[in-house]
């Protein structure tokens, strides 16, 4: 099917509808012929369609709005096994990037201890200054 076909039925899909939302589902057709492509692209609606109509105040009591039912749900998680879980991995994650940051620390002040024990002893290694001459 080309392109222009596919566009064409999906413009009149989308017309018809438009027209079985907006109560004139007469106008419409059948079912089945929402589902064939049109041979041509619809006429466009005259400019009086176009315009706000006025509403009529009237005594009589508006339709409800009919559904088509409830949608199908899934069933649900309880909420709290859900947060008890996630609580339960992010304290997880939490202790061990603790217990990592702690590890870095500890060998930071070990290569700190080492480094100035060796600088010591160095200083310790080094003959005493000779007192210029004046």
């Amino acid at each position: 099917m080309s392109w222009k076909k596919e566009r064409d039925s999906l413009i009149a899909q989308t017309m018809a509808f438009v027209q079985s939302v907006a109560g004139r589902k007469e106008e419409a057709g059948p079912a089945s012929a929402r589902s064939t492509p049109a041979p041509h692209p619809p006429e466009p609606l005259p400019p009086a369609a176009l315009e706000p109509r006025e509403t009529a105040k009237s005594s009589a009591v508006a339709e409800p709005i009919k559904t088509a039912g409830p949608l199908p749900v899934a069933p649900a998680v309880p909420r709290q096994a859900v947060a008890g879980e996630m609580a339960n991995e992010i304290r997880a994650r939490i202790a061990g990037f603790r217990a990592h940051q702690e590890r870095f620390s500890r060998e930071r002040e070990e290569y700190f201890s080492q480094t100035l024990a060796k600088l010591k002893a160095q200083i310790k290694e080094m003959p005493p200054p000779r007192p210029d001459k004046e």
